[in-house]
C-alpha cells in the first residue's frame, strides 16, 4: 500500500506545483467562496420561500391577558402553581401576588442553599444525615406537590 501525505505536510513548492498542474485547490479563496455561495443560494431560497407561502397569522397577541387553556410545560407547573395560590393574598393589595409568588420561590431555592448549613453533620452517609435528607425529601416531595396540583387545577 502506498502511504498517502497529506497536504497539509508538503513543501509550499509543490503545493504550488499540485495547483497549477490542477490536482489540488487552495482552500482559500477557492473553498470558502464556494461555500459562501451556497449560503446566500440557500438562504435566498428561503427567503422567496417565506415571501411566497407567509405563515398563517392568527388574532393578535394580548401581552396583559393570558387565555384559560394555556399551561406551562411540566417543570414551570411548580412555580406557576405558587403563583395562583399568591392570588389569594389579593386582599393585601395589587402588587402582593407578583411580589409574594415571586418571594416564594426565591424563599425556596434559598432553602435548597441552606440545607447544608441547616445539618451541620460532617458525616458523608446519607443515613448519618438524616435532617438533610428529610429537608431534601421535603423539598422534593413540595415539587412534586405542586406540579401535580398545577397540573390537576
Amino acid at each position: 500500500m502506498k502511504k498517502e501525505v497529506e497536504i497539509k505536510h508538503l513543501p509550499m513548492e509543490e503545493k504550488k506545483r499540485l495547483v497549477a498542474e490542477g490536482k489540488m485547490h487552495w482552500f482559500f479563496p477557492g473553498h470558502v467562496v464556494e461555500q459562501t455561495i451556497i449560503c446566500i443560494v440557500v438562504f435566498l431560497i428561503l427567503i422567496t420561500l417565506a415571501t411566497v407561502f407567509p405563515p398563517a397569522l392568527d388574532e393578535m397577541a394580548d401581552p396583559f391577558t393570558t387565555p384559560e387553556h394555556i399551561k406551562p410545560e411540566w417543570y414551570f407547573l411548580a412555580a406557576y402553581q405558587e403563583l395562583k395560590i399568591a392570588e389569594k393574598l389579593m386582599f393585601i393589595g395589587a402588587w402582593a401576588p407578583k411580589i409574594i409568588g415571586i418571594g416564594m420561590q426565591g424563599v425556596a431555592v434559598g432553602f435548597l442553599f441552606a440545607i447544608p448549613f441547616l445539618d451541620p453533620n460532617p458525616a458523608r452517609q446519607y443515613a448519618k444525615r438524616k435532617i438533610a435528607l428529610a429537608l431534601g425529601v421535603m423539598a422534593v416531595l413540595g415539587f412534586i406537590g405542586l406540579t401535580v396540583w398545577g397540573h390537576l387545577s
